[in-house]
């Protein structure tokens, strides 16, 4: 889907759902990672995440816009605009957009999610670190004994 798509989208919407034209941009950011859209205060535009469309759907893209549309159209009516304002929730109900996005669950790889062990010679003080560390350079902090890697 492109930017102009999306574009039309928008004002179809803005139109069909509440009885005002969308005169600003909409568009996708793909900067974003955790939201689904964002409703830009000072431009007045609409930036989309394109993830939550290609992971999810047109329903879901939906949802999201009429969210943002939300925004975009009591702020320019100068009342209560942000999550918590009661106007802003009413309007929601109204037009049946959600108030949270779907999370997209990523795995994360972590390059250090090996896990090392380390013990105490003396009295056998077992150390969990996710860094190597320099056994020459720190000591037990139960009895200041020598401290070896048991495992990486």
């Amino acid at each position: 889907m492109t930017d102009e798509q999306v574009q039309k989208i928008v004002e179809e919407l803005s139109i069909q759902h509440f009885n005002r034209p969308f005169i600003h941009q909409a568009y996708f950011n793909s900067r974003l990672k955790t939201t689904g859209g964002r409703y830009l205060l000072n431009s007045h535009h609409i930036e989309l995440n394109k993830k939550m469309y290609d992971h999810f759907g047109m329903e879901e893209l939906r949802g999201i816009i009429l969210h943002e549309l939300c925004h975009y159209h009591l702020h320019l009516l100068g009342r209560g605009y942000k999550h918590q304002d009661p106007d802003f929730k009413q309007l929601l109900n109204q037009v049946g957009a959600p108030r949270f996005c779907s999370r997209i669950e990523e795995v994360k790889k972590k390059a250090a999610s090996a896990v090392h062990v380390y013990h105490c010679i003396n009295c056998n003080q077992l150390y969990r670190r996710k860094r190597k560390m320099d056994v020459k350079k720190y000591c037990c902090s139960i009895c200041g004994g020598s401290i070896e890697l048991v495992c990486n």
